[in-house]
């Protein structure tokens, strides 16, 4: 697999685009949830603002699902929350932008800062009780919740959390971030993880080594926000379709996409500055 950090040029023979009508196209991908609500923005507004021959049909399945989908030619590309591993041969990762993953608790718990070691240990089952997480007000069961393996997010905090251990037989791998969202709203007693898209009412993201899961702290290099990673789109090294390609240059360069990003919950990497 490659990964290609500078804007692809459609040079390639077209894919899998499907006609819907004359000179319109559909371009199907799958994979990553914690894309989805950024991807769906992007979608909508480059399909109104820039090509309306352009329709989108997005499957989130998991962003390693979806990554198999490219592999097996069921999809043009697949949305991706983690780095290539060596099972993607055969794709290209295209970096799209920024995204952090958070920490999230009910907010009936009063914790408000957990250290990489604490969430590794919860999530090993080394930490069971939350009266072992000074501040949390709490003295019950720790109830963690996460992604199934299906999901970019899994391999994504293994890597990032679990220092590739697997996690404890007690996690509770759900298979998408909107059902950890809603685990974590219902359990005063849960933790869960999902990306900055996922944020809303009834869950309270933790700060992570003291920095708080925001957009402003969200960053690669240099690394503020611990758990900062970049959302991949993933493309078939052999024959991507030049549609697809058009997208993602507009998706990494424009200024009105920079805003939708912004708008649905990502960061902005490569965009040039949005006009106000």
């Amino acid at each position: 697999m490659r990964i290609k950090t500078l804007a692809i040029t459609a040079l390639a023979l077209l894919g899998l685009a499907v006609p819907a009508s004359a000179g319109a196209q559909t371009l199907i991908g799958s994979g990553s949830v914690a894309a989805q609500p950024v991807l769906q923005a992007l979608f909508a507004t480059y399909t109104k603002q820039v090509n309306p021959k352009i329709k989108f049909v997005y499957t989130a399945d998991g962003g390693n699902a979806g990554v198999k989908d490219v592999q097996e030619g069921k999809s043009q590309f697949a949305g991706q929350a983690r780095t290539p591993l060596p099972s993607d041969a055969g794709t290209t990762y295209v970096k799209m932008y920024l995204d952090g993953l958070c920490l999230d608790v009910n907010p009936k718990n009063k914790l408000s800062n957990i250290s990489i070691q604490q969430a590794h240990d919860i999530y090993r089952g080394l930490l069971t009780n939350w009266s072992q997480l000074p501040g949390s007000g709490l003295t019950t069961t720790i109830d963690p919740v996460g992604r199934d393996t299906n999901g970019g997010t899994y391999n994504f905090f293994l890597q990032a959390v679990l220092n590739n251990e697997p996690p404890a037989s007690n996690v509770n791998a759900l298979t998408a971030d909107g059902l950890v969202v809603n685990a974590v709203k219902q359990d005063p007693n849960a933790i869960g993880y999902d990306g900055l898209a996922w944020q809303g009412k009834g869950q309270k993201a933790l700060k992570v080594n003291g920095v708080a899961c925001e957009a402003s702290k969200i960053s690669v290099e240099p690394l503020k926000y611990p758990l900062s990673r970049y959302i991949f789109l993933v493309l078939p090294s052999a024959n991507p379709s030049p549609a697809v390609q058009k997208f993602i240059d507009w998706a990494r360069t424009s200024p009105l996409a920079a805003e939708q990003i912004s708008k649905a919950g990502g960061v902005p990497a490569f965009n040039k500055k949005a006009k106000k």
